[in-house]
């Protein structure tokens, strides 16, 4: 049985250690101010936090019956790699695919990419959840191409309706790390 709480702790600490989690005056995507900044690739191309995050994400892929992981590019790229890979040593492969942003104009046209086929049970996640913009996207292409979205992962939830939106399409969301609207960061309690 993984402990994903034990997982969790070790990748807050991680993110810290890197720089990946920053805390003074930064402003969002969305052009909102906030007090810290969670930078995910760092830490999802970091070896230990690539490690971390690949075998939490597969233990809860797993106990959705997921036979698919992925998430919307960039962020989700490198997590996609790390848990197919994973999943194969662990005896439970899993295709891995990624959702881009929209279809591409040119070679396939697909915005669904990798060796995920139609019909699949899959997870989508992504390294940060705010308000959910691209998370949401990513949902609706790969329902869209014909999967079953089983869960939604993420390693940090922001709380900003991301994670509500997800779960108003009834859809189970766990998230390793959530902050609060202090800008608090610690390890979910929902773990």
């Amino acid at each position: 049985m993984t402990d994903l709480k034990a997982l969790a702790s070790r990748t807050l600490e991680r993110a810290l250690e890197l720089g990946a989690l920053r805390f003074g005056d930064f402003t969002l995507t969305s052009g909102t101010k906030s007090n810290y900044y969670f930078d995910g690739r760092v830490l999802s191309l970091d070896p230990e936090g690539a490690d971390l995050v690949s075998e939490a994400f597969l233990a809860m892929a797993v106990e959705v019956r997921a036979a698919g992981v992925g998430g919307p590019t960039v962020a989700a790229v490198p997590i996609a790699g790390a848990v197919a890979l994973r999943s194969r040593q662990a005896g439970t492969p899993m295709d891995g695919y990624f959702v881009r942003d929209a279809i591409k104009e040119h070679g396939a046209r697909k915005q669904v990419e990798g060796a995920i086929k139609p019909g699949a049970r899959v997870v989508v996640f992504d390294d940060t959840v705010s308000t959910g913009g691209s998370l949401l996207v990513a949902m609706d292409a790969i329902q869209d191409f014909g999967c079953e979205v089983a869960a939604v992962l993420c390693v940090l939830d922001r709380h900003q309706g991301g994670s509500d939106e997800v779960h108003k399409r009834g859809v189970p969301f766990r998230a390793l790390l959530e902050a609060d609207a202090n800008g608090n960061v610690a390890v979910s309690e929902a773990l």
